[in-house]
């Protein structure tokens, strides 16, 4: 997108991020494993790299509660959106302040409306104003030209001033010497990572198994409103370092496997099992059902769940669950019964 000196405003919002150096640097160092993801995201559905940094824009990365119908996450997703995008919320979980499951969806929408728009400014202000006013407001007035780089549509002030931002932050990041600031840098074993979670457990004791802080991976998860990890939603826990990552992974394998010896010898759960519960072959009532390994896994859908939810649950990809139930770009609809393997 634009560069630094595409348009005055640019400049005066990249000085006023910047104002203060040694406080900037902070926000960035701070917010940086986040932002890494974010940027992964974005490279795997191929929008434009700037907007790695929208949600810097939007709450410099922070998961903000959305108190009282508010936007929420570090997206800033109001309640109606998050429903059209599939973000799942209930009393003990919000989808909107689930960095991996929110960020997916919000680049995904993006892609599309690049798709629909075909110029990466009129995406930012259908982010900020709404992918169907930017529709109309395109049937209009047509699509505008590369100069000046902030079009010149009639939209909101703010509208126009969230391009600016966006820009402007770019800008910084692009040009960081400039400014006289510079950015940090994370080594890659701090990265966050997805630990995939198959049996229910608590919140701590996920924590004492990784060997970590309980506060440390509740700020990791700020879409988690209860202490409980649920196997359904959101199914994952996000984790860093990688050494504690690989220590949960560890220790769920470890009371799979009694778990699973356990029951060979005919001498029931172990007490170590029985903390790691898999919840996903009890029946509504909470008993146990024995596993089927002939019968073909289904899964039914549930109002607002997206199918990379869905695919995230189950250790599978959205390509299989797409081919083996030929929904090819089919919207899913609650109620729905989805294969997850072959015969």
């Amino acid at each position: 997108m634009s560069d630094c000196d595409a348009d005055p405003q640019i400049m005066v919002w990249a000085h006023r991020y910047t104002q203060n150096p040694q406080r900037f640097e902070e926000q960035m160092s701070s917010a940086l494993p986040q932002l890494i993801y974010v940027e992964q995201v974005a490279e795997k559905y191929d929008v434009a790299g700037e907007f790695a940094l929208l949600p810097w824009v939007e709450s410099q990365y922070r998961p903000v509660p959305g108190h009282r119908n508010l936007p929420a996450g570090m997206w800033q997703i109001v309640s109606s959106t998050a429903r059209v995008i599939g973000l799942h919320s209930n009393r003990g979980y919000d989808g909107r302040l689930d960095t991996a499951a929110s960020t997916d969806s919000v680049m995904r929408m993006l892609h599309d409306y690049y798709d629909n728009l075909h110029d990466w400014r009129l995406v930012d202000y259908a982010f900020n104003r709404g992918e169907f006013g930017m529709q109309r407001m395109v049937q209009q007035h047509g699509l505008p030209p590369d100069e000046p780089a902030i079009p010149k549509l009639p939209v909101p002030r703010i509208t126009r001033e969230h391009l600016t931002k966006l820009l402007a932050i770019s800008c910084v990041v692009r040009e960081p010497e400039r400014f006289n600031v510079e950015l940090p840098t994370l080594a890659p074993e701090q990265h966050l990572e997805t630990v995939q979670v198959r049996q229910g457990m608590t919140l701590s004791h996920a924590a004492n198994s990784a060997g970590m802080d309980t506060d440390a991976l509740k700020r990791l998860n700020p879409a988690l409103q209860t202490d409980n990890v649920e196997a359904s939603v959101p199914g994952y826990l996000l984790m860093m370092p990688r050494r504690n990552a690989e220590q949960l992974r560890t220790a769920m394998q470890m009371a799979n496997d009694q778990d699973m010896m356990a029951s060979l010898s005919g001498s029931g759960s172990t007490p170590t099992a029985a903390v790691f519960a898999d919840k996903s072959d009890q029946d509504d009532d909470g008993s146990s059902t024995p596993a089927k390994s002939h019968r073909v896994r289904t899964h039914t859908v549930r109002n607002g769940e997206s199918l990379w939810q869905i695919a995230k649950n189950y250790s599978t990809s959205v390509n299989t669950l797409e081919r083996l139930n030929h929904l090819h770009g089919k919207a899913l609809k609650p109620g729905q019964v989805l294969k997850l393997d072959n015969p």
